[in-house]
């Protein structure tokens, strides 16, 4: 289907197949000399840049986006100042990121279509998700967020600051907070009208803001985070995506990640998948929600998981790169 150089009518979307496509945090701060709001512009401006052929090729297309190291940076920032000013409630670091994120992709989306010649809308969804108030995840912290730090500058937070901390994957020490699983998308009608008029979304930013539904129905925030990987799962369930395309810092999946004995994988069926998470393959925090993610997206009808750096989005697609997951 041909979308250049011309407006779109919501009918030619309607049997447009739907890829969801999830941007992990991490991917958009390159190193340590890298980490400036600006540095995580350009860096989404080069992930548009592998999304925008997918669209031209004629898929539906959601993003999705992590917050793990922005809400850290802002939480250091309200900590800083906390002389000064009242401290930011982690659900509204959440929103925070959502907005700001959430705009750095509309606008590199935006400006890499119209570059393109391709007439369509981009909106970010500031998107509330709904977690149970008795969740275990309040209980036992272990989604990690905000910069890498050394053994000896985690041991002083918790200290000093009571935080919870743990080693992430091999790449330093973090901060772990409630991860409670996500159940709804309050805003999914909204964002499911928009698909239908060809509007390209940004939504569930940071795994989305974690809520509660009270006893007379309304709704409140709670202080955690819900992991992207399982929000996005959810939302592209519920819109009935054929593709989960997980954009994260690695090429492909690996099995003994960082060790001699590292192999990685092309192609693994769900069975192998689950296989592979029984043995510990994945790191909890990291590549673990990914995989389950994964294999939750498979059960409920999704035709197949791509998970792969953003540079390599389009071929990934086409079957060309990345680690493919299939039922």
């Amino acid at each position: 289907m041909a979308l250049m150089n011309k407006s779109i009518s919501a009918s030619e979307f309607d049997d447009s197949p739907l890829v969801v496509i999830a941007i992990g945090g991490n991917s958009l701060i390159k190193d340590d000399q890298h980490r400036s709001v600006l540095d995580q512009y350009n860096a989404m401006g080069e992930t548009a840049r592998h999304i925008v052929p997918i669209v031209s090729e004629g898929y539906r297309v959601v993003v999705t986006h992590g917050n793990g190291p922005q809400v850290g940076f802002i939480l250091l920032r309200s900590d800083l100042a906390r002389e000064v000013l009242h401290q930011v409630p982690l659900a509204s670091c959440v929103a925070d990121t959502q907005g700001a994120i959430g705009y750095q992709v509309a606008q590199t989306l935006q400006n890499e279509l119209h570059l393109q010649g391709i007439h369509r809308d981009v909106a970010a969804v500031v998107t509330q998700v709904v977690v149970a108030a008795d969740d275990p995840g309040f209980g036992h912290p272990d989604k990690p967020i905000g910069p890498f730090m050394t053994k000896a500058d985690a041991e002083k937070r918790v200290s000093e600051d009571g935080w919870v901390v743990g080693e992430d994957a091999g790449r330093g020490w973090r901060r772990l907070v409630p991860a409670p699983a996500p159940i709804e998308i309050i805003e999914l009608n909204s964002i499911r009208a928009l698909l239908d008029h060809g509007t390209l979304v940004v939504a569930v930013g940071g795994g989305g803001i974690p809520v509660v539904r009270q006893a007379d129905g309304t709704l409140a925030g709670r202080d955690a985070v819900v992991d992207k990987d399982a929000a996005s799962c959810v939302l592209a369930i519920e819109l009935g995506a054929s593709v989960l395309i997980k954009s994260t810092s690695v090429d492909k999946v690996a099995l003994n990640f960082g060790t001699p004995q590292q192999v990685d994988i092309d192609l693994m069926t769900a069975a192998e998948c689950r296989r592979y998470l029984r043995q510990g393959h994945f790191a909890p925090g990291s590549m673990q929600p990914k995989m389950e993610a994964a294999l939750a997206f498979l059960e409920q009808g999704g035709e197949r998981v791509i998970i792969t750096r953003p540079h390599h989005l389009e071929e990934a697609l086409h079957g060309i790169y990345g680690t493919h997951i299939v039922p």
